[in-house]
């Protein structure tokens, strides 16, 4: 279990602070979702929506790129 869980409504790490997804926790969830790229963006997208509740004055692209984003930007970096 790790320790780099979001701290809600403020969307912090748990483990230390950082925004969340926090790196580790992106280290972390690349290795738990190594063969699932499609279950990890459904996981993420689900905290998306919460985040967006909770920080309704956050601009949609800079949420998105923050759950979702650098999920393809690692596809993108391993296929090129």
């Amino acid at each position: 279990m790790t320790t780099h869980g979001p701290v809600m409504p403020i969307w912090s790490c748990g483990g230390c602070g950082l925004p969340w997804p926090c790196p580790t926790r992106k280290r972390e969830l690349r290795a738990e979702y190594s063969h699932a790229p499609v279950s990890l963006a459904l996981y993420l997208g689900s905290y998306l929506v919460q985040a967006t509740e909770d920080m309704p004055w956050t601009p949609a692209g800079v949420l998105h790129r923050r759950f979702l984003g650098w999920t393809r930007e690692d596809r993108e970096r391993r296929a090129g």
